[in-house]
């Protein structure tokens, strides 16, 4: 009798699995399909029209760039070099400096010719104490403030810069990102083409650094990164931002947008308190808490998202840091899930309820727990001799084949929208990277979220984290 219940509950096991990996194939085939749809129309839409010349009007929308900075002595002066080179007459960039402990602060004091000036302070604005408001003496960096704080991390940071801000609209981005130069002209076009719904907020593409080089400021030539593990990544980037965001952004269904490019109307996101200080997921949890809201009010609104590439980052080379950023990802998730799980399943909140929070619930957060466990699961099973190793084995190869075809497919498609990488050579290494993926890369993500996990649920104190950076490739 236990024979049979214990081969009844093999099956069960086998079904669900089968299942499981049934249902992710549908779904990232749909998604290939919806983000192919997205492209295509976002291309033809914008293959007319020149707004270059509105939006360099004093009268255009008003937005202000902050961009929170924390020891990022190396390379603060290239980046803020950047953004104001940015094609927009009426923008700031606002950086808040997080309490550096090195010399972030005296550089930007130096390269700018800053100086401290009075401005008033709401008292009862719940942030860290502000030490210093600082404006260059040169009109030529007259568009840059910086504001020397306390260290209460990024959404503390960015809140500050939020309060301070007068503009219509907020860009809250990583001090180390580079924006191409026509990146707001995007971004702002993105907030008014919509005549019928109120676009609250705008995400994009976020591109590769690593190896690139970068003179002035601005990108000079476009590199595959030299460290395999930075090509992983760009896979990975590959297939997120230009396939599932895509998609995503299709049937206005997007749940998160990146911290490290992410564009919001600041009325609704003060509305909201602006971003959530005790999450380390806060980029996710500021489009949770947007959405909710304009969905509470009954207001026609939505998310616009551009895959042009108008954003390019520095991402990890040591092992160390990039296990400990994917830990504080999966902790995020984790925290921003069981924060709003009464969407679960729940038509009131339309697609976010019926489609985004599932997809998210099941791939982005059980997915990983479902593969390590299975894997000890596989083990047992064989040292028990009781694995069926013909629907193993071809369960395996049909995974691995997919998971392949799916990354070439990411690949191909972004060579030809956005051609980004015009070598040969450098198109193979990224096949081969696809190749090589899901069984060196992969287990590193999914052990990181475990990690996360492990965590977030026994409440083992854990922080941001820290990123070292290596500073862009200058030309010679």
């Amino acid at each position: 009798m236990d024979s049979e219940i214990f081969n009844i509950l093999l099956k069960y096991i086998n079904v669900v699995f089968f299942m499981f990996t049934v249902v992710l194939f549908t779904m990232f085939t749909i998604m290939g399909y919806l983000s192919t749809r997205n492209s295509i129309h976002y291309r033809n839409k914008n293959s007319f029209g020149d707004i270059s010349k509105v939006m360099a009007s004093p009268l255009a929308p008003s937005i202000t760039i902050i961009a929170p900075a924390y020891n990022e002595g190396l390379t603060i002066v290239e980046n803020i070099r950047s953004l104001l080179s940015l094609r927009y007459v009426n923008y700031e960039v606002m950086v808040v400096n997080d309490g550096s402990k090195d010399d972030t602060l005296q550089k930007m004091i130096d390269a700018y010719d800053l100086e401290k000036i009075e401005q008033p302070i709401d008292p009862d604005w719940q942030s860290k104490p502000i030490r210093g408001i600082y404006k260059s003496k040169h009109r030529s960096f007259s568009k840059l403030t910086v504001i020397d704080k306390e260290n209460g991390g990024k959404s503390d940071a960015l809140n500050t810069g939020m309060a301070l801000s007068k503009n219509q609209y907020v860009g809250c981005i990583d001090v180390d990102c580079l924006l191409l130069p026509d990146a707001l002209l995007h971004v702002v076009k993105s907030f008014f083409q919509r005549s019928e719904k109120r676009v609250i907020a705008v995400g994009g593409v976020i591109r590769v650094a690593n190896s690139c080089i970068i003179q002035g400021g601005q990108l000079e030539e476009i590199r595959l990164p030299k460290s395999w593990l930075a090509r992983f990544q760009l896979l990975e980037y590959t297939r997120s931002f230009i396939l599932g965001r895509m998609a995503w952004g299709r049937i206005d269904s997007l749940l998160i947008i990146s911290g490290a490019f992410g564009f919001f109307d600041r009325e609704i996101a003060l509305a909201v308190g602006g971003y959530d200080t005790n999450t380390v997921g806060e980029d996710m949890e500021i489009v949770f808490k947007m959405r909710r809201y304009m969905h509470e009010q009954k207001t026609p609104y939505t998310i616009e998202y551009i895959p042009d590439s108008l954003c390019w980052t520095e991402v990890p080379e040591d092992l160390k840091i990039l296990i400990n950023q994917r830990d504080r990802w999966a902790r995020g998730n984790l925290e921003t899930l069981n924060k709003h799980r009464d969407m679960f399943f729940n038509s009131k909140f339309g697609r976010l309820g019926l489609l985004s929070y599932p997809y998210w619930f099941f791939y982005e957060w059980l997915a990983p727990l479902l593969e390590f466990f299975g894997f000890f699961t596989i083990i047992l099973f064989a040292y028990l001799g009781i694995l069926n190793w013909e629907f193993f084995i071809a369960i395996t190869a049909t995974i691995y084949m997919f998971s392949i075809m799916f990354s070439f497919y990411a690949i191909l498609w972004d060579v030809y929208s956005y051609n980004e990488y015009k070598k040969t050579k450098d198109i193979l290494i990224l096949m081969f990277c696809a190749i090589i993926e899901p069984i060196t890369f992969h287990p590193i993500v999914v052990w990181a979220a475990i990690r996360g996990n492990w965590k977030k649920l026994f409440k083992i104190k854990s922080g941001w984290g820290s990123q070292v950076r290596k500073g862009f490739a200058k030309a010679t």
